[in-house]
């Protein structure tokens, strides 16, 4: 699509300078940070412009340097979609053309905020130790390189190296991540990181920095032809960095920005002194529902979320989950568990939003543990609501089974989208013995909580689910699990 902006947003002149590098300019970020940063800056002002960083795609950056950083939010609206400009983007960088003007970046004193969307997968830090993973590939090239990195906490390690050197103050690092505690992890990450390569910027990093955890929540499909269509149809003009979006948006973030943060509250964030109750809550009732639609809807033939939703025995299991995880949740000031769920079933069956299930399903290993498990274990031994965690497991296992089934292994790995899918494979083998299927696959290293693994009852429990799903198939699985 040949880019075609409003003429006059080549040299518009935008209020406000940069003070905020954000990391991972996917459509998540372009449909929720930066429209929040967009509001504050329209609300109140200040510079709080955003240099927007791709470590891998160089396609988005032309793009949207070719709108001087401006973008479309289509939003899918049940009477139709709505459509409006984000100018808070002054320009965006490409790190794998050139990484001197993201280090440039970085090291800027007007710099004071780091945000940062790069999916799970791209920390490289071990969820149970904090520490970094010296075989991922990121960081042991950065290991390797730290003057030059390419991964996430390479950059971060590098540019605050820079402003210790130039006797600046540090930035403060902002996780918007689906990761527990993503403050918490990113914090311990990026020290261990250090530490490898200048124990005394580590210390300087560890007494310095503040690395507050978020929780962010807004279905963003990926864009298709149509979202372009209709940012053109509403808007006039062609715009390829369009993003399209749910009206719903939520953001809630750990107040700790020693230098200055915008307005984000004019954009409807909620600032708190500790987001971990609505991270549980929301990794738990909605990301944890998300998982069980994504791979239940794959072995029923299922496209889309909304079409997961529309079949009236997955729509009840989806409502007995949601009351499953809250029976995992302590009381919440404010927060009514089950019009939080009312709220997320109305969501999931918007029918102008077209979430394919498959984007949801990739990475399960990394979205497992903190969906699945740790709700499962906070659950009393041998709980019915323990349920339909343990079919949730046993749907990833039987999509997993069944893409090995049907393709060759090169192919299911591409298909399979999880960073351990070798492994996944390798496990697999050509095993159809449920129990086998199980044991081999709970046994991946890292992965599933000890209590779990000790429990025979959670063992029976998602291997029998296993069994019905590979033998009888998603309808006769449903009706088990929904028997009074």
């Amino acid at each position: 699509m040949t880019v075609s902006a409003m003429p006059e947003a080549q040299n518009r002149q935008k209020a406000g300078r940069p003070g905020i590098v954000h990391i991972g300019i996917g459509a998540f970020h372009r449909a929720h940070q930066a429209v929040y940063t967009d509001a504050a800056m329209k609300a109140q002002g200040g510079d709080w412009q955003i240099i927007g960083v791709s470590l891998r795609s160089t396609d988005i950056v032309d793009a949207l340097n070719a709108q001087n950083g401006e973008f479309t939010v289509v939003e899918r609206h049940s009477d139709g979609p709505k459509a409006y400009r984000i100018t808070s983007m002054s320009e965006a960088l490409a790190a794998a053309r050139d990484i001197q003007p993201v280090l440039d970046a970085l090291a800027d004193p007007a710099i004071r905020i780091i945000t940062i969307t790069v999916t799970e997968k791209a920390y490289g830090i071990d969820r149970v130790s904090g520490r970094v993973v010296p075989e991922h590939p990121s960081i042991k090239y950065d290991l390797a390189s730290p003057r030059q990195p390419a991964g996430l906490l390479g950059l971060l390690v590098e540019g605050l190296r820079l402003r210790k050197q130039a006797g600046l103050p540090p930035f403060t690092v902002v996780s918007c991540d689906n990761l527990p505690s993503n403050g918490v992890l990113l914090r311990t990450g990026v020290i261990d990181f250090a530490k490898r390569i200048d124990k005394e910027l580590a210390e300087w990093i560890a007494q310095t920095v503040s690395f507050p955890s978020t929780m962010v929540d807004r279905i963003t499909p990926a864009s298709t032809a149509a979202t372009y269509a209709d940012a053109k149809l509403l808007l006039g003009f062609e715009d390829p960095a369009a993003v399209e979006t749910e009206p719903f948006s939520q953001w809630v973030i750990e107040d700790d920005f020693p230098n200055g943060r915008p307005a984000w509250e004019a954009g409807g964030a909620v600032m708190v002194d500790d987001v971990e109750p609505y991270e549980r809550m929301k990794l738990r009732m909605l990301n944890g529902s998300h998982s069980l639609i994504a791979y239940m809807g794959q072995l029923g033939g299922y496209r889309y979320v909304r079409d997961v939703m529309a079949d009236a025995g997955l729509s009840r299991l989806i409502v007995r989950h949601m009351e499953n995880a809250a029976a995992t949740m302590q009381p919440l000031a404010g927060i009514d568990f089950t019009q939080y769920a009312e709220d997320l079933l109305a969501r999931f069956r918007n029918p102008e939003i077209a979430h394919e299930i498959r984007q949801i399903a990739m990475d399960g290993t990394e979205k497992l543990p903190q969906r699945i498990f740790a709700p499962a274990c906070d659950l009393p031994r041998g709980s019915v609501e323990l349920g339909t965690f343990a079919l949730c497991f046993a749907a990833w296992m039987a999509v997993a089974r069944q893409h090995l089934n049907e393709v060759e292994p090169s192919t299911a790995a591409e298909i399979l989208n999880d960073p351990r899918a070798d492994e996944i494979i390798h496990a697999l083998g050509n095993n159809q013995d449920t129990a086998s299927i199980y044991d081999r696959l709970a046994m991946l290293p890292d992965w599933m909580p000890k209590q779990l693994l000790s429990d025979p009852l959670w063992r029976d429990g998602v291997i029998a689910r296993l069994s019905v799903l590979l033998s009888d198939g998603v309808a006769e699985a449903i009706g088990h699990e929904l028997k009074p």
